[in-house]
């Protein structure tokens, strides 16, 4: 057994362990039953698992969890629209998330997948000072698919940019106020996350148009 403040206690009868915890208004807790004899602990009960629900939460902060973010090209992408979409991109692994890049294939462009690849290659280079490529380029149905992750670097930024900072007032409810001057940040993420939705909506409904029209085609042809 082991007492309140760690010391051994020798090996005693659980009765004789329960008798000295509630003397002490503690707890006898089983640490590790798999040993032989099983050791006990006089605590505060309470107290431990408190300690342990503490412990539990500041690890789960530690950790990082990546959302993934998609965004789509077409293998003759204009130069703009090309910029357009890789700031978005930028815009995502900065802020800690990771980004399926998508190159759609339609028609003849299938037998092209090259133009893709070059595509593919060009955006990891525009990226490269914040990323890291996941996944290869790599041929899916009629799309290749690409993988970028932040780089750990740019993670970390990114918690911390998230973390309260000392600064941070606090309501009368207990509720964290942001700081004025982040509100401007955080309205440009959300409206980059509104503009990317568009770009994947108009995208989908260019992609199901172009079905469309190979359909039709290939129904006149027969």
């Amino acid at each position: 057994m082991i007492g309140p403040d760690g010391e051994q206690a020798g090996i005693v009868p659980v009765s004789e362990g329960l008798k000295r915890a509630l003397e002490l208004g503690l707890d006898l807790v089983e640490v590790s039953p798999s040993a032989r004899p099983p050791v006990c602990r006089i605590m505060d009960y309470g107290k431990y698992k408190y300690e342990l629900a503490k412990k539990d939460k500041a690890a789960k902060k530690k950790q990082h969890t990546f959302q993934v973010k998609e965004m789509r090209y077409r293998p003759k992408i204009d130069d703009h629209d090309y910029g357009f979409k890789t700031k978005h991109v930028r815009q995502f692994l900065e802020a800690g998330s990771k980004v399926r890049a998508m190159v759609f294939f339609r028609g003849r462009e299938r037998a092209h997948t090259d133009f893709g690849r070059r595509l593919l290659e060009r955006l990891m280079e525009d990226v490269a000072d914040i990323a890291i490529v996941d996944s290869q380029p790599k041929m899916e149905g009629h799309r290749m698919n690409m993988v970028l992750s932040p780089r750990p670097e740019v993670v970390k930024r990114a918690q911390e940019a998230k973390t309260p900072k000392k600064g941070d007032k606090v309501r009368d409810d207990g509720a964290k106020s942001a700081d004025p001057t982040d509100l401007p940040d955080n309205d440009a993420a959300e409206a980059a996350e509104n503009e990317a939705a568009d770009i994947a909506a108009n995208d989908s409904v260019e992609a199901a148009e172009d079905e469309a029209t190979e359909t039709k085609a290939s129904s006149d042809s027969k």
